[in-house]
């Protein structure tokens, strides 16, 4: 017979590694084509003239330029504005 009580099981042990989310190059740098910009989970950021977006959302340079970064309002599905952070090259 054992002289130690049954310990039970652990349910939240497991571990993830980052995914490494987040903005890459900031207003004012320079990038070439393809390179990326922007890695988000959604539409957080939008992509504006001289970017494209991938199935993932993160967003990329279409060509060689300047990043920059402006607020626009955007009209979300239910009908209000909200603002949105727009990345541009130049």
């Amino acid at each position: 017979m054992s002289h130690v009580k049954a310990g039970g099981t652990a349910k939240n042990v497991h571990d993830s590694p980052g995914q490494r989310l987040g903005v890459k190059l900031f207003g004012g740098q320079s990038v070439k084509t393809g390179q990326v910009i922007v890695r988000q989970v959604g539409m957080t950021k939008r992509p504006g003239k001289g970017t494209f977006m991938s199935r993932n959302f993160t967003i990329h340079a279409a060509q060689d330029g300047i990043v920059a970064y402006q607020k626009r309002r955007v009209r979300s599905f239910s009908g209000r504005t909200i603002t949105r952070t727009e990345v541009t090259v130049s």
